[in-house]
């Protein structure tokens, strides 16, 4: 059965539409990069090289001048480490979203919480989409999401914790799984009140898996595109592109653009990255050579 782009049911397949983030739109053929901004002292990549407000912001220049159509903002790194609480997270984050929002008010800004009081006081400052990583860990999420009208991102995670690491996962069938556990978070997002134009599904590489469950989510990641709700990939320079190839997170630039290019392929239509020109160009490149833009320039062989 197609249902239309305003229902959700659990299986049912809906039609792509428009993403609608608070007062942002996006058509459907349209590949957006979602700008990663830590303000974190100990994040995996960077290291903490955003942590000061300044070093943040000249970030948050710097991505949008090279194409970035969301700024993703968060103050937890996902990884296990020094526990932060409700109050620092909110000290970290709000206060900067506030900023980013006064000086780019037509970028969409993204606020990478699980919990639902920092999402809140991220709304209010301005944010257009929680980015949940935890996969609804906390209930209350899409209830902030639906009070301003944010989008939300539901994401799978098995049955990890927040801030845990897998150990020894076992799957029957992994897309089966994060097929039916995004879809049940975004139909419980949706009974919340979440307008389904904001709702994302994301199969969260590494989140509750090992490499091999990573990779076949990739190279099936056109079975969560079929349900039709807008799928975010987040594959940045993640463990499973190391382990793939053997390499250190400051070596995985090129793995990592050609898993975005087959993930673009595959129809994911958002992708947070670290490395935003070239993730730009990747996702442009799709986009010409599926025939949904034209090339910049066509000279060769007409003159």
């Amino acid at each position: 059965m197609t249902m239309p782009a305003e229902a959700g049911g659990t299986g049912d397949r809906r039609e792509p539409g428009t993403l609608r983030l608070r007062d942002h739109a996006f058509a459907p053929d349209r590949l957006l990069v979602m700008a990663i901004v830590n303000r974190t002292p100990d994040s995996f990549y960077d290291a903490g090289q955003t942590w000061d407000e300044p070093a943040a912001m000249d970030r948050v220049h710097t991505v949008v001048a090279e194409g970035a159509d969301i700024v993703d903002i968060g103050g937890v790194r996902a990884a296990p480490g020094r526990d932060v609480d409700v109050s620092e997270e909110i000290r970290r984050t709000v206060s900067f979203i506030a900023a980013v929002r006064t000086a780019y008010p037509n970028v969409a800004i993204s606020a990478d919480t699980w919990r639902h009081e920092v999402a809140r006081e991220a709304c209010v400052a301005g944010a257009d989409l929680i980015n949940d990583s935890w996969g609804g860990w906390d209930a209350k999420l899409p209830e902030v999401a639906a009070e301003f009208g944010a989008g939300l991102v539901c994401a799978h995670v098995g049955r990890q914790r927040p801030r845990t690491r897998p150990f020894r996962v076992r799957y029957d069938d992994v897309v089966a799984d994060v097929l039916a556990a995004t879809q049940h978070v975004a139909d419980r997002a949706v009974a919340a009140g979440v307008d389904p134009a904001g709702v994302i599904i994301d199969p969260a590489h590494d989140f509750g898996k090992n490499t091999w469950h990573s990779l076949e989510v990739t190279r099936r990641l056109g079975e969560l595109v079929a349900t039709g709700w807008p799928v975010l990939v987040s594959v940045s320079r993640k463990d499973f592109i190391g382990e793939a190839l053997n390499l250190e997170i400051h070596d995985r630039l090129s793995a990592t653009l050609a898993t975005t290019s087959v993930c673009a392929w595959n129809g994911a239509r958002i992708f947070r990255a670290h490395d935003v020109a070239q993730t730009r160009h990747v996702l442009d490149m799709v986009s010409v050579i599926r025939g949904d833009r034209p090339p910049a320039r066509a000279v060769r062989g007409l003159t």
